[in-house]
């Protein structure tokens, strides 16, 4: 069979195994008449209620038998009594002027019952010989024996079973074969990851929404220096906007704009060249109409401690247990309940103990702890996590995991760094202070995200112009101020969206190294970060380098991915 480029060749097998005589299944209906009653029986009950009917067939034989037996034994001893009177017998015969009136007799002198007489009168002449006297004692001596046994197969479960065990060994010496069809356990249905390797890949998600993934060895090892691969061969106006490694049994899990949840496996993203742009996200998923990606998370095990934490347009957060998105469907889950008008723009895995620093569209931040917004079930609205003034709306989301700076950009291309410590922990609902002065000259706030100094940004406009920047040529100042210039922009252009991005160089294959050794090093110690610093003493700019290995969208290295 051959099949189109960017293709999972597994995912055609199973479907051949399903769709086509590849492989045969049939269903059985056991239903069965049980003491007159029509039942459904499973195997169990099936050979139960046989081994029943089996039983019940050797009880009835042998009561049939010893019916039989002592039927006879009861003509035998007449024969006895009618031979060691043999001539008293013949006399009384001749005597008698008919046969019912012999039989009469018969029974009146030598004490026998109507069957016996008739067995004495119907008894041919050879049975007088000597010879025939003893195979009437013998025949009589073994229906004796024959009837005790009987009595003791009816009295004595343990040998009926006995029996019927042996009659079944019989059947199977006489009829059993070699059974031509194997018969396998569990449903029909093969399940793709059964047939798909537990193996790291190499994930890719473009700023336009492509993503791809390939094999970690793609990226061969280099030391410092190397001239690197290139990652991808995006459009101009694309970027790559994450790279992370993740096993093929993984999960991804999207996140929209109508606060719905959707599943995604590495194994199901399509496996393509080095080079290649890859497939667009919303071709792999059952989106709504007007329904969008804002945000995705990679999750290996769903019992780790972890929550889901969510925030919304209006201001609304919400934290879940990340076993609560364990069960995939289809056409997606509801992650977070959402009010008219609402949306869902921003969901990260937390630990539990992070901080969350939310920023509006009017330049407020508030920071507070994780631990003041409780766990909820998926389908609850959440809690206020900053209070909005009125025509203010969330545009970011900033779960605290490395103590650098915060990066604030404006609509008109103003931005600026600040220390995170300038931001004080609040409590939850809080209105905020001011993170970027929302004048005329800088516009409205676009978004606010933690960077650290080997960080590169890539910063879109409306009008499709991009500009890549690195985040220690922005300057570190106050929080209460207006930034410094960060892109000129045309009179009738403001910017659009800002993001971290991964080169598409010699940055992508340092990058998969780090997480691949830190995944290693996690395994191994138990705790990767301190052996870094304990036993390979790094140089400043390798320190640096670690880094940027850390990712929003999820702490890798607590996840084991």
């Amino acid at each position: 069979v051959s099949i189109k480029r960017n293709y999972d060749a597994n995912s055609v097998l199973q479907k051949l195994y399903k769709y086509t005589q590849l492989q045969s299944s049939f269903s059985v209906n056991n239903r069965t008449l049980v003491n007159g009653v029509p039942k459904v029986l499973n195997m169990k009950e099936l050979l139960q209620t046989y081994l029943d009917f089996r039983h019940d067939v050797v009880t009835r034989r042998t009561k049939y038998l010893l019916k039989n037996a002592e039927q006879r034994l009861h003509i035998l001893e007449g024969y006895r009594i009618a031979l060691d009177n043999i001539d008293e017998v013949i006399e009384t015969i001749k005597k008698s002027p008919d046969t019912p009136t012999a039989n009469e007799n018969l029974q009146e002198k030598f004490k026998l019952s109507e069957i016996q007489a008739k067995a004495i009168l119907e008894m041919r002449l050879q049975k007088l010989t000597g010879l025939e006297r003893d195979k009437v004692e013998a025949e009589y001596k073994e229906l004796l024996e024959k009837i005790k046994d009987l009595k003791e197969i009816l009295e004595n479960r343990s040998r009926r079973m006995q029996i019927l065990k042996e009659e079944i060994a019989e059947i199977k010496k006489k009829y059993g074969d070699v059974r031509r069809t194997p018969i396998l356990d569990g449903s029909a249905d093969i399940q793709t990851e059964d047939m798909i390797a537990d193996e790291e890949m190499v994930v890719t998600i473009s700023h336009q929404g492509y993503i791809k993934r390939l094999p970690i060895n793609t990226y061969r090892k280099q030391g410092r220096g190397g001239k690197g691969l290139s990652g991808s061969n995006l459009k101009d106006e694309d970027f790559l906007e994450s790279i992370f490694v993740a096993s093929t049994h993984a999960y991804i899990l999207f996140f929209t704009n109508f606060g719905k949840c959707y599943w995604l496996k590495v194994h199901q993203i399509p496996k393509v060249g080095r080079l290649a742009r890859g497939k667009a996200i919303v071709n792999l998923l059952q989106l709504e109409p007007e329904e969008k990606l804002e945000a995705y998370v990679t999750v290996r095990n769903f019992d780790s401690p972890y929550y889901v934490t969510m925030v919304t347009k209006k201001g609304t957060i919400k934290k879940s247990e990340l076993k609560a998105f364990s069960r995939p469907r289809v056409n997606g889950i509801i992650a977070i309940k959402l009010v008219d008008g609402d949306r869902l723009i921003d969901a990260q895995i937390t630990e539990g103990d992070n901080d969350i620093i939310l920023a509006t569209r009017n330049g407020f931040a508030n920071r507070f702890h994780e631990t003041d917004v409780r766990a909820m079930g998926r389908n609850s609205q959440g809690v206020r996590g900053i209070s909005l003034r009125e025509g203010d709306e969330v545009v970011a989301m900033v779960v605290v995991k490395r103590e650098g700076t915060l990066l604030t950009i404006s609509e008109n291309g103003y931005g600026k760094r600040t220390v995170i410590s300038d931001y004080k922990v609040t409590k939850r609902g809080s209105k905020g202070v001011i993170t970027l002065k929302t004048t005329k000259r800088n516009g409205k706030l676009i978004s606010l995200m933690e960077v650290v100094d080997n960080d590169d940004l890539m910063i879109v406009t409306k009008k499709g112009m991009i500009i890549r920047q690195s985040v220690n040529k922005i300057s570190i100042i106050g929080r209460n101020t207006q930034g410094v210039r960060l892109i000129q922009l045309n009179e009738d252009d403001s910017v659009y969206d800002i993001t971290r991005i991964i080169a598409e160089e010699e940055e992508v294959e340092e990058e998969i190294e780090k997480q691949v050794e830190n995944a290693e090093d996690t395994e191994e110690t138990g705790d990767d970060k301190q052996t870094e610093q304990e036993e390979v003493p790094q140089k400043e700019e390798d320190q640096e380098d670690t880094k940027k290995e850390v990712q929003e969208e999820i702490d890798f290295d607590n996840l084991k991915q």
